[in-house]
């Protein structure tokens, strides 16, 4: 008898531990009052879209609606791809062509077209650990195996080393998130530099190709680091960008990717072909219309930074004082706080009782650490810090 595809019946059982928890709140909201649930748990900007993105939706409602709704082409309208290259072009003096940009639906869409793009079955492909749980879906989705390297472990930052004793001749990606969900990490050039030379000997050494696929959702993100530009740095580059953060649009779904210049004119056509042929064979053409000419309007409005800046001053500064231990982010709007206890899940559980809703490290492939997502208003925050003191001297022997 044939039965439903039975990994996708396990992948549709399995629970993803931030959406659940996700859940949880709301019910939790429902039952006691929003105000009393301390909701750290989901990546959703609490900043409103600029300005300029209604103003742009307003305008483009003004058409002729079977222009506005109407098929794209499948990569893309020329004149969004066109203002997204010149973007590229004038903020990091590097060549950027439009006919190597990529419209995709958000960055998932993005993740899993380059995936299929550059691997084949059978291939493997590095993540940083801790990482976005979505990346193993991803690859084990594109026939590849999921080989999770671990940060360093004082300040999570690339262990360039451990990295590179990684790679085998069945490597054929490595994916980085920097600003980095979930430790708000940001590689800068020099660690960049000792990856990208890391990499190219490892291809010498095996005779390969190894493309590095830079997951960017949280570029603009930043408390005053630099975020290189990856493809200035290694040329086997392929960007993965997102507007969800940026531009406040996480459920609209649209981002790009960029198959950069910088690998030579043959190189990054197959790479950009493939990455066509990838999204037609997935499905993900012809990304959202209305919001394709909500970007190419919008692809240089800067980032409202200032309320997570002071969210993440108010939460450190509040977690501090209570002896908790954490990772200093660079950039995201995520804190890596150190569980009170080896087991992250059951310290995650144990929180839930005084209404704190944390995201255990486990989901991110490492143990004994905790995500809050500090992207929600400062009344939460503020409001929650009885409750982070509560559960803190429940550990106190």
């Amino acid at each position: 008898m044939h039965m439903v595809n039975e990994r996708m019946l396990a992948l549709g059982n399995e629970p993803s531990a931030i959406r659940e928890l996700f859940a949880y709140g709301l019910t939790r909201k429902a039952e006691i009052g929003a105000d009393k649930v301390f909701d750290f748990s989901l990546g959703n900007p609490s900043v409103p879209a600029p300005a300029a993105v209604r103003s742009a939706i307003a305008d483009a409602l003004g058409e002729p609606a079977c222009a506005l709704h109407g098929y794209t082409p499948a990569q893309g309208t020329p004149a969004v791809r066109q203002a997204v290259a010149h973007s590229i072009q004038r903020r990091f003096g590097c060549e950027a062509s439009p006919d190597r940009i990529y419209m995709t639906a958000g960055a998932a869409a993005g993740l899993a077209i380059a995936l299929s793009a550059v691997t084949h079955p059978g291939d493997e492909v590095l993540v940083v650990a801790p990482y976005f749980p979505e990346y193993k879906v991803f690859i084990e989705s594109a026939g590849c195996t999921c080989v999770e390297v671990p940060a360093r472990a004082n300040d999570f930052q690339l262990d360039v080393p451990a990295i590179a004793a990684a790679v085998t001749p069945r490597t054929s990606a490595l994916i980085i998130d920097s600003p980095n969900n979930p430790t708000g990490a940001v590689y800068g050039r020099a660690a960049l530099e000792e990856l990208a030379a890391a990499l190219r000997q490892k291809e010498a050494e095996l005779g390969t190709r190894i493309y590095l696929i830079s997951d960017e959702p949280y570029r603009e993100i930043v408390y005053g680091a630099e975020v290189p530009w990856v493809p200035a740095v290694y040329a086997r580059t392929i960007v993965c960008y997102s507007y969800s953060k940026s531009l406040s649009l996480p459920g609209e779904r649209i981002g790009w990717l960029y198959a950069a210049d910088q690998m030579g004119a043959e190189e990054s056509a197959d790479v950009y072909a493939a990455i066509c042929g990838a999204g037609r064979a997935l499905g993900f053409v012809c990304a959202p219309a209305l919001f394709q000419r909500v970007v190419e309007r919008c692809v240089d409005e800067p980032s409202d930074v200032a309320a997570y800046a002071a969210n993440r001053e108010l939460l450190t500064k509040g977690l501090s004082e209570l002896g908790y231990e954490y990772v200093e982010p660079q950039g995201a709007f995520y804190l890596w706080v150190r569980a009170l206890e080896p087991d992250a899940e059951a310290f995650a559980e144990r929180a839930k009782k005084h209404e704190l809703l944390l995201v255990p490290s486990n989901s991110f492939g490492v143990e004994g650490w905790i995500r809050i997502g500090y992207c929600v208003d400062a009344s939460v925050i503020e409001n929650s810090m009885p409750a982070f003191k509560a559960l803190a001297e429940e550990y106190v022997q």
